[in-house]
């Protein structure tokens, strides 16, 4: 087991080689760095995207903030692993997992007789009254939609937000990419569900957008020597899920507000 003063030490050493080849910039336009709990959702253009959100927030922020990493990328190799584990913290994301489908429907099956004869001898229902020329029927309550709880307990553990989902219930902050994967344009791709059903079951945690700049030049795909760029974070106002809000609307809202914090 590797002591943790040596991860310490590696966080401080990683850091310092971090803010010299980027400057590391934290630019805080809309909110200030406060040490509550946050989704911090940004553009993704590098694997160093992580790194430079690390480095970019302050000691006592990056203590409990989790940075969300691709799994297949960043367990290759033991040293990538420990890194990630031991200096960042992160979440391991699988990106090849898939939701558990729902069972399939069961083939219909012929009713016996006697539940026919019960049928026969139900008392009329309100429609069936209606019909008749009776009294119209009671209107029907609408569906009530699942609570938070409910939608974390819902959510089968094969599921790739399940990670998330836990580390959100321990308290923790964690930084997501919604694209899914490095876009290569001016800007994001369009964003993935991920945020909207964390935000459905996480209300009362703050959604931070944020614009990574440059990072893509410091670490070009493909290459391994870094070059020194000057790059910037920049964090603007949070948003939230308003009520009634459908998925597509809200995650266009939110990758609107990511790509306004560009011009900055």
């Amino acid at each position: 087991m590797i002591p943790p003063m040596l991860a310490k030490l590696m966080s401080l050493l990683l850091l310092g080689i971090v803010r010299f080849l980027t400057g590391s910039q934290a630019r805080w336009y809309g909110c200030p760095p406060k040490a509550e709990q946050r989704i911090y959702f940004a553009n993704h253009q590098s694997h160093a995207d992580m790194v430079l959100i690390w480095a970019a927030l302050p000691e006592e922020l990056r203590s409990i903030t989790r940075p969300i990493a691709a799994k297949d990328y960043w367990t290759k190799t033991p040293f990538r692993q420990w890194i990630t584990t031991a200096v960042f913290n992160a979440v391991y994301v699988d990106r090849q997992a898939t939701p558990a489908r729902p069972p399939a429907p069961a083939a219909p099956v012929a009713p016996d007789v006697g539940s026919v004869i019960d049928a026969m001898s139900t008392p009329p229902s309100d429609a069936d009254t209606a019909t008749a020329g009776g009294p119209d029927p009671s209107p029907e309550a609408p569906p009530r939609a699942p609570t938070p709880e409910e939608l974390r307990t819902a959510l089968p553990e094969s599921d790739p937000l399940a990670p998330l989902v836990r580390a959100l219930e321990s308290g923790d902050s964690i930084v997501i990419f919604p694209e899914g994967t490095r876009g290569h344009g001016d800007e994001p791709q369009p964003f993935k569900s991920g945020l909207f059903k964390l935000a459905q079951m996480f209300p009362q945690v703050v959604l931070v957008p944020a614009w990574i700049n440059n990072v893509q030049r410091v670490m070009p795909k493909g290459e391994v020597v870094p070059v020194p760029i000057l790059c910037s974070v920049t964090f603007g106002t949070p948003i939230a899920l308003e009520s009634g809000e459908e998925r597509r609307p809200f995650l266009d809202r939110a990758r609107r507000a990511v790509i306004a914090l560009r011009e900055v």
